[in-house]
């Protein structure tokens, strides 16, 4: 009898359309999950329901009307063509890959109702995000569970919950870098998406990721940690890229608040600009495929900001998209997870 092993590939999802309505219904999913907003309910559903998406849906709408493509989402866009391209690997008889997005569509709930019908023996669940988060992985794992737990037949489950360090994740953004050369960039940042800090603290016993050196080395006390793994991240690709340690800088952008991993991105540019930098190379391996937060907020709103600030250029470096090593570094997470 043959083994059937279902893959499916979650990421964080995209507004079906830019229109408010579509926004506004992505933001109030997006924004009242609790794994994402880790407060107390009633002050989640005041803050989201009744401030943020009423208040911002509109103008989110805007800026998503700018990355829209004549594919639709660029995120989607590239979750269909890495879906296909990572079914041509497999014998279809043996192995399915299903694409799901953890808000909106298409959801979470639809690729799982397809994987029961085919009736496989494994599922193999593959979060698209390389650093492990509560708020993106964890919330991709709880979704899944969520609903697989009450099918009356659980197959067996295998979860990739990161892969920061796999090396043809790696080699992918090593290979997007060297469409540059580093050495005619004033300087190289790593900007990674923030997180706050309390969501980081919760992985330390002490309660205080402060206390522990995320920043130089990856060990079983941090090995979850978000902030640890960027740098890991980091680390792997400069030396892969032979960047010195003077000639870049991680940091975090898109934050909400108080209380956010530092450095902030935006911050950092700022500070590069009044010091007489007119070049920068930016690359964000936080993210698998090129969204909002990398073509608008890097690409654009920040060359905006470099320039109001002395700067010249913003290079962004395009992710992984559909790239032939991301698409090995998936067939090796399936075929070798363990």
């Amino acid at each position: 009898m043959t083994k059937k092993t279902a893959v499916l590939l979650v990421n964080l999802g995209s507004p079906d359309s830019p229109a408010p309505k579509d926004v506004y219904r992505y933001l109030t999913e997006f924004l009242n999950d609790p794994r994402v907003i880790d407060i107390n309910a009633i002050g989640r559903a005041i803050l989201v329901n009744g401030i943020i998406v009423p208040f911002r849906h509109r103008k989110s709408a805007k800026v998503y009307k700018e990355l829209w493509t004549e594919n639709g989402s660029p995120l989607i866009h590239y979750g269909r063509e890495v879906q296909k391209m990572l079914q041509d690997r497999f014998n279809k008889e043996e192995t399915r890959v299903y694409l799901g997005m953890r808000y909106q569509n298409p959801s979470i709930a639809s690729a799982l109702a397809a994987i029961e019908e085919w009736e496989p023996s494994e599922i193999i669940l593959i979060p698209l995000f390389p650093q492990y988060a509560s708020a993106t992985t964890g919330s991709v794992v709880e979704k899944v569970m969520d609903i697989v737990g009450k099918w009356w037949v659980i197959p067996s489950m295998r979860i990739v919950s990161q892969f920061y360090d796999h090396p043809l994740f790696i080699k992918g953004f090593v290979e997007r870098g060297q469409a540059y050369d580093w050495k005619d960039y004033d300087h190289v940042l790593f900007s990674y998406h923030g997180l706050p800090e309390r969501q980081l603290d919760k992985i330390y016993k002490d309660r205080k990721c402060r206390n522990h050196s995320c920043e130089h080395e990856i060990n079983e006390e941090n090995k979850l940690c978000y902030k640890a793994t960027c740098y890991a991240t980091t680390r792997s690709i400069v030396s892969g890229l032979g960047i010195p340690e003077d000639r870049y800088t991680v940091c975090f952008q898109s934050r909400l608040g108080r209380g956010w991993i530092e450095p902030f991105s935006d911050k950092i540019i700022e500070e590069l600009g009044k010091k007489g930098a007119k070049k920068l190379l930016i690359f964000s391996p936080a993210f698998i495929a090129d969204c909002l937060e990398t073509t608008i907020e890097i690409g654009e709103e920040y060359q905006e900001l470099f320039e109001e600030h002395g700067g010249e250029k913003v290079q962004l470096v395009a992710s992984l998209n559909d790239s032939k090593t991301w698409i090995d570094c998936l067939e090796d997470l399936v075929k070798n997870l363990q």
